[in-house]
């Protein structure tokens, strides 16, 4: 049996953890929770990292979704969880009274496919944890993504968790058109006063919901617990001081040996970030030669005019920096396919990245689209009173359980329900099965709440697909195409995800960071805007990318700043030569690393740095080459080898080129190279990674293919074979 809060025992509850860097695993984790909690489980879903190993002794059944990222490693949120798993001291059978699964989330197209839930299942059983049902794997690659092992896997497990764990008599599952009860509720701030009377809202209860206190009509005690009481506990026991813009250091001078450090009081810092005409932020003294050779002003800023958002609304993000933008320029021909921007960044000398680095970006809805969803929802009459968040979920597992807001959505102290819509909540994402059960429960026409049940059914998966991944379609238009569907404004953190940052990879380095006597940073991204007709022949915009597309020189954004996978394996190996392959915006990483290996090489020219060779790939050679002036650059010391597939009559990519040049390949990893492959996922690795299999085969002294892939396996144990692909 599991303990129970007060020391009681619970034989039904269920442990749901997830490890997630992109969302997809969390959302699994929480279909995962709704699934036990109709089979009567009392469920707690977490992050791995916020959960200790004992308490996986605590639950009947323990369920854990994982990703797997970069070289075969663990999520952040799950990093800690998997350390504590790999302690010497822990015995051999200290698990042996858990049950547990485990689904890994994984890309096919990556060499450690699916990895860390590889490994955390063995270390599991290792810990004497009995597996109680075959775990699953989901593939990115695969057609329909995840939903194409998940929604059998789980559906199985459904079958498997009743016959393993038979409900008593006269208890039922709790159907799926009973809504369970919502985990975060807004209300009204005191003196704010009171909006009307919303009939399917009563006390949160609707006809068919489950509602705190109640007995549901298959049986479910739930748990009542104070909400007042609750948001007093978890704002006292949750209060922590959220870093400021400027008080972070990232990265700090991993490769101090490399830089040339600048003191700077804080006054010429802020007079920098903000413009001020008498700082000398680009001096008009030369630049060192290595710049000198590039077309373009490297010293004049731009005339900036401040954009930033307006004041009192400055989302706490963790371990923020805040940047000022200072170039938002398209890099492409006008007339090719693909928006690719250049954007350029400034901020405080303190700080400092590496190649390989990764700049998070947080956008925002438009005005036009908040202002529709109020429109559609009759939620004027409240959007701009100031409201909070209630946690109301039952308290089965004493405060630690109750959150008082989702995950990762970070608000002021006082903020406004169109203001949590505009920063917060992400109302044009493609919806999820969930989203569409709740839609049903609240629609008021027939036909609507019927045809919306069936988009919540995994048997109608073609239907579902044809109607919202394909054509892409959106939070907000789905809402506009069933308007007998109206929300209680209570219930938005509820039903609509958390707006999420998106990861950009660095492209500058070396002395494209920092000019002499100057008191700021450089940043710079290359972004491929989203930018698609669907099969509607519809134009579809990303989220992120129609913001970057608005904001003007002079924007301050706050941005997180995340270390790369691979600088650490080059910067250690800085002798040995590297072969970098990078198609379209791939290139972004590579970039940042052939500049900084050049400024390492300018301030040391004995220090005997390997040689550099590049393969890029894009469509035209006119249209979407990127820096290809650069690259002519003989102080940056690198050979560049490209493949265009549209301007000639058969398609050429990077890995015909890597064939074509199969001799200087191997002769390199002969030299013990080290070969970092970025870019899009999918084939383009995979068809990488068989050129230079076949180009080690031909030219590298292997006895036959089997064994230069053989070898090409050892180099990426050695991390000489780097893949960071997306």
């Amino acid at each position: 049996m599991a303990e129970g809060v007060r020391g009681q025992r619970h034989d039904r509850s269920a442990l749901i953890l997830y490890g997630s860097e992109t969302g997809n695993s969390q959302d699994v984790a929480e279909e995962l929770g709704r699934t036990a909690e109709r089979l009567h489980f009392v469920t707690r879903v977490s992050e791995m990292d916020l959960v200790e190993i004992n308490l996986l002794l605590k639950h009947r059944i323990v369920i854990v979704a994982i990703s797997t990222t970069g070289q075969g490693e663990f999520p952040k949120n799950a990093r800690k969880f998997w350390t504590s798993l790999l302690r010497k001291r822990l015995p051999p059978g200290c698990l042996d009274h858990v049950k547990f699964t485990t689904f890994g989330l994984g890309d096919s197209s990556y060499p450690k496919y699916n990895w860390a839930a590889r490994k955390l299942h063995k270390r599991l059983e290792q810990l004497g944890a009995q597996e109680f049902y075959p775990r699953g794997e989901a593939d990115e690659q695969h057609d329909d993504g995840v939903d194409g092992t998940f929604l059998s896997w789980s559906a199985d497990l459904r079958k498997h968790l009743l016959a393993l764990f038979p409900l008593p008599e006269g208890l039922t599952p709790i159907p799926s058109d009973v809504l369970l009860p919502p985990k975060y509720i807004l209300e009204l701030e005191e003196g704010e006063g009171e909006t009307k009377s919303d009939p399917k809202l009563n006390s949160l209860e609707g006809e068919g919901t489950i509602a705190h206190g109640e007995k549901a009509p298959t049986g479910a005690a739930v748990t009542v617990t104070d909400p007042n009481k609750a948001r007093n506990q978890i704002e006292h026991s949750t209060s922590t001081s959220t870093s400021t813009a400027n008080s972070i250091s990232i990265s700090i001078s991993t490769a101090q040996h490399l830089l040339v450090t600048t003191n700077l009081t804080s006054s010429s810092a802020s007079a920098a970030i903000e413009g001020d005409s008498n700082s000398k932020m680009y001096p008009t003294s030369l630049e060192p030669e290595i710049c000198q050779q590039l077309d373009g002003d490297f010293t004049d800023l731009p005339e900036l005019v401040d954009s930033s958002p307006a004041e009192g609304y400055t989302l706490p993000i963790p371990d923020c920096f805040e940047v000022q933008l200072i170039e938002n320029k398209r890099i492409t021909s006008k007339d090719h396919w693909q928006d690719v921007r250049q954007l350029t960044f400034i901020m405080p000398s303190d700080t400092t990245y590496d190649p390989g680095d990764l700049m998070t970006i947080y956008p925002k809805n438009f005005d036009e689209d908040v202002q529709a969803l109020l429109d559609l929802m009759d939620w004027s009459d409240v959007a701009d009173r100031s409201v909070h968040f209630t946690p109301t979920h039952p308290d089965y597992f004493a405060a630690e359980n109750l959150m008082p807001k989702p995950k990762n959505l970070y608000t002021p102290v006082r903020f406004t329900l169109r203001q949590l819509l505009t920063h917060n909540l992400d109302i044009t994402a493609i919806p999820k099965r969930h989203f569409f059960e709740i839609m049903a429960h609240y629609a008021d026409d027939p036909v609507h709440k019927q045809r919306l049940y069936e988009f919540s059914n995994p048997t109608y998966t073609d239907e579902f697909y044809d109607y919202t991944s394909r054509p892409r379609r959106s939070i907000l238009e789905v809402l506009q195409d069933f308007p007998s569907v109206k929300f209680p404004w209570k219930l938005a953190t509820t039903i609509f995800p958390v707006m999420r940052g998106r990861q950009y990879s660095i492209s500058s380095g070396g002395v494209l960071k920092r000019h002499p006597n100057t008191s700021v940073i450089k940043v710079q991204l290359l972004v491929a805007l989203v930018k698609y007709k669907t099969v509607l022949k519809k134009v579809r915009k990303g989220l992120c990318s129609r913001y970057i597309a608005s904001l003007p020189p002079g924007t301050k954004l706050h941005v997180t700043f995340e270390a790369g996978s691979f600088y650490h394996i080059a910067r250690d190996r800085i002798k040995y030569p590297v072969v970098l392959i990078g198609p379209g915006t791939g290139l972004a990483p590579l970039r940042s690393l052939i500049w900084e290996r050049a400024f390492a090489f300018s301030l040391n020219p004995n220090s005997g740095i390997g040689d550099a060779v590049l393969f890029y790939g894009g469509r035209n050679k006119n249209a979407d080459y990127f820096y290809r002036e650069e690259w002519a650059l003989p102080t940056l010391r690198v050979k560049a080898f490209t493949a265009f597939s549209r301007d000639q009559e058969k398609k050429i990519y990077v890995q015909d080129i890597i064939r074509q040049q199969g001799k200087l390949v191997a002769n390199l990893i002969s030299r013990k190279a080290m070969i970092f492959v970025c870019g899009s996922s999918g084939n383009m690795p995979k068809a990488v990674r068989e050129a230079i299999i076949d180009a080690m085969a031909q030219f590298g002294g292997f006895a036959n293919r089997d064994q230069a892939a053989e070898e090409l396996a050892s180099m990426e144990k050695r991390n000489q074979y780097v893949q960071e692909t997306w």
